[in-house]
């Protein structure tokens, strides 16, 4: 098959999905109503609360929400074959990601800008909340402790892409200080940023920088991990406006620009998918596609993680209500436009099936390196860029998508224990400072104790990274249904979207159980065992409400 053809049909589905489809949620469903003050506005502080241009924002969601999950499920759920990958990311991005990005910031912005976490406490009694904000937790532990790790060895890898990588911050805070302080025109400091992030590529396979393998008795690996979470522990106490939105909003056009020329080039140089349209020689020890792939692409099709963003730190930016609409939707489509390419170049960029097969021989190959490699291969044949230049600028794609993640993630990890400070009546948990450093303690800990010197602890717990992540999206589209029913509103486009995702997930949590106690992984037997009971009681909770809900609803409807 030609690999130009897939992606003109999924890029056309994907935009009649925004053109249309998000259109009916927002103004059907939502009722999105510019004539109600946002907590941008009622609550401004200068700090998390800040009206902002609805595309810088879209920067900030798009990105925060992206990080490397979007590639590296994609790129390892091909093994499946790519038809299944294509379907579950289009209909699932339409379908699933879009109404949850939009209807998540939709009930954070109508509750004061309230957590996920704070508004399953209101919504839905305090045990609900308290089991979410276990999941919570986790979840974002997850994603902090992960991401610092491949972030890590994305650098040493590739030494020609730190250069980029970290000049990319300094090209953000004086974004930051062009469109606040100097009020310059949005236009031209995008331009100026891209041309300077651009600039900052071409010039890294040039002046390439590498660790010492050792310093202080410590790996390299080990040492970027530390110097990762010492900047994401500081910009996280940053107002958002100095680093963290200019970093996101920069970073989301270079993705876009990055997504034009991989685009444009599988249209010039248009290869074949060589891997099999649906995989039917699997190696052994595969695990079965029925519900696997749903939890392996989670970012890309339908992410929770997205919901902590949506609700923790978007929703307090939000200018005007109908800026939902584009932030949140326009945000998660960019993200499964990401996942498609990430699923074509993992497909597309081999000469022969020989070389995929070579590629995938188990299950969890392929990953980032397919990406980067796949996509460099149809770079270099369809617009002529450099194998060693194109390796590099997708490399930086993916790690500064990771960071940008990281950023946010522990900017939310600083909010969890912000609000345990205020649930359980302890002041000191409230400082910023103090809450920040729990927070990057406990992936450290994570990271260092788990893993141990080479600090990959983060990795042990990665294979329940998909379920914990569907969980969360399933929890609060069931937050938001039950708002929903309140307000006397269709509930069907959030109610299908939740069922499918609790059933998938607590099908894959069950079947992982299976395989951590055979392997004898006691570790993620009990964070199994812990996250499947918080699932099966907010769900028996939440139906509980639903059910309250309806047949008040109900007997409001026949009168």
């Amino acid at each position: 098959m030609n690999s130009a053809i897939v992606l003109l049909f999924a890029v056309a589905a994907m935009l009649g999905g925004y053109v249309f489809y998000s259109k009916f949620i927002a103004t059907k469903i939502l009722a999105l109503d510019n004539s109600i003050p946002t907590p941008a506005h009622t609550m401004k502080d200068g700090v998390d609360y800040i009206p902002t241009n609805k595309y810088v924002l879209w920067g900030h969601h798009f990105t925060s929400v992206a990080g490397a999950a979007p590639i590296i499920g994609p790129a390892i759920a091909v093994i499946w074959g790519w038809v299944p990958a294509i379907i579950w990311v289009v209909l699932g991005t339409i379908f699933m990601a879009g109404v949850h990005d939009m209807s998540a910031i939709w009930a954070s912005m109508r509750n004061r800008g309230q957590s996920i976490g704070s508004i399953a406490g209101t919504v839905m009694g305090t045990r609900v909340r308290s089991l979410m904000m276990i999941v919570i937790f986790l979840l974002l532990l997850m994603v902090n402790a992960v991401f610092g790790v491949a972030i890590a060895n994305m650098m040493i890898k590739t030494p020609s892409a730190v250069l980029p990588v970290w000049g990319a911050l300094i090209v953000a805070f004086i974004i930051g200080q062009c469109i606040y302080r100097y009020k310059m025109s949005l236009v031209w400091v995008s331009i100026i940023g891209v041309t300077a992030l651009y600039g900052l590529i071409y010039l890294g396979p040039m002046f390439p920088i590498v660790l010492p393998e050792t310093f202080l008795g410590l790996p390299d690996n080990a040492v970027w991990i530390i110097i990762l979470f010492a900047y994401a522990a500081i910009a996280s106490l940053l107002p958002v406006w100095m680093l963290l939105q200019p970093r996101d909003y920069i970073n989301g056009l270079q993705l876009f620009v990055g997504l034009i020329l991989l685009y444009a080039a599988i249209f010039i140089a248009t290869p074949n998918i060589v891997a099999p349209a649906i995989n039917t020689a699997l190696p052994i020890g595969t695990p079965s596609m029925l519900p696997l792939l749903f939890v392996t692409i989670a970012c890309g099709a339908i992410s929770g993680f997205h919901g902590l963003v949506a609700t923790g730190t978007t929703s307090k930016q939000i200018d005007k209500e109908e800026d939902v609409r584009f932030v949140g939707y326009f945000g998660a489509m960019g993200e499964g436009m990401l996942a498609l390419g990430a699923i074509l170049a993992a497909t597309a960029g081999f000469a022969t099936l020989g070389d995929w097969q070579a590629v995938y021989q188990k299950f969890g190959d392929g990953s980032i390196g397919a990406f980067i490699d796949g996509g460099a291969t149809i770079l270099n044949a369809g617009v002529g860029i450099d194998m060693v230049l194109s390796q590099t600028m997708l490399t930086v794609m993916a790690a500064l998508f990771a960071g940008t993640t990281m950023d946010t993630g522990v900017r939310l990890q600083r909010y969890i224990f912000q609000e345990f400070g205020e649930i359980y009546k302890l002041p000191v948990l409230n400082k910023s400072v103090v809450a920040t450093l729990l927070a990057v303690g406990s992936c450290l800990l994570l990271a260092f104790g788990a893993g141990g010197i080479d600090g990959a602890g983060g990795m042990i717990i990665w294979p329940l990274f998909g379920t914990t992540n569907q969980l969360m999206a399933a929890l609060t589209l069931m937050i938001v249904t039950v708002i929903l029913l309140r307000k006397g509103r269709p509930v069907w486009y959030t109610l299908g979207p939740l069922s499918f995702l609790l059933v998938m997930t607590v099908f894959a949590l069950l079947i992982q159980l299976k395989t951590f106690f055979n392997d004898g992984n006691w570790l993620l037997v009990i964070m199994d065992i812990i996250i499947l009971v918080a699932t099966i009681l907010v769900t028996f909770e939440s139906l509980s409400v639903l059910r309250k809900e309806w047949s008040i609803h109900k007997g409001k409807s026949n009168l």
